[in-house]
């Protein structure tokens, strides 16, 4: 091989590997998180009612727990819920037991009878019949009802209108960092996005679950505004 071609060789290879150990030039850019909160009205409700039940058997207990079930669930259906919305959501027996006095080491407990817990999962799309349904589920022997809580069944317009927010506030927020350090904003470059879990909606008050108009509505029910939160992590590249 002659000198030249050496030569030429050495060089083309040189080529080859230079854009390999050369130093990539950062991009210049800025960083900033906005939040966007968008409230709407609730439209629907869940609780969960039941029944807790106690007798001297397992059998007789769990008899008188299912009547009551029953009633409970004609009772939701006679409020116009569907049975798509009611689903059992715990079923427990426990036994009750009687620790016997005195300080004899080998005394054992003694059951005195057993208890049965039926909670059924209950939705109610029409949230301005809340009051109605809680007082027919105590009616028909509903003794338990909690969990109760209230939300929006399709948050997509609220999350578009929460990511708009956001959006709006990152920039905001990208323009002031932006005019501070003596540079403008470029194209973006990259956008994350997360979503806060929506906010819990409080009841006003506890249940009267001891009305003297037991046929009334149940009062002291609020239910507040469904709050959907995103933020957006947005890069914008600078000039």
């Amino acid at each position: 091989m002659s000198f030249t071609v050496r030569t030429l060789l050495v060089v083309a290879l040189v080529a080859l590997a230079a854009p390999l150990f050369a130093a990539e030039t950062p991009v210049r850019s800025i960083s900033v998180t906005g939040s966007g909160d968008a409230s709407g009205s609730p439209d629907m409700a869940e609780i969960n009612a039941g029944v807790q039940t106690f007798a001297s058997t397992v059998i007789e207990a769990s008899r008188e727990n299912q009547a009551v079930v029953d009633r409970i669930f004609a009772a939701l259906q006679e409020q116009g819920i569907a049975e798509k919305d009611i689903q059992t959501s715990s079923y427990s027996i426990w036994p009750q037991q009687e620790w016997p006095r005195g300080d004899a080491a080998d005394r054992k407990p003694r059951i005195t009878g057993y208890q049965v817990s039926n909670m059924v999962h209950v939705k109610v799309r029409d949230i301005g019949r809340i009051g109605e349904v809680l007082a027919a589920v105590t009616n028909a022997g509903a003794n338990s009802i909690n969990g109760i809580q209230f939300s929006v069944e399709d948050t997509a317009a609220l999350e578009e209108e929460a990511r708009r927010l956001a959006m709006q506030d990152a920039r905001e927020r990208a323009e002031s960092l932006a005019a501070l350090a003596g540079v403008e904003l470029g194209e973006v470059l990259t956008i994350s996005m997360s979503r806060a879990p929506g906010a819990p909606i409080p009841v006003a008050r506890a249940l009267a679950m001891e009305a003297a108009d037991a046929s009334a509505p149940v009062p002291g029910i609020a239910p507040g505004e469904q709050r959907v939160t995103v933020n957006l992590h947005v890069t914008w590249a600078i000039r």
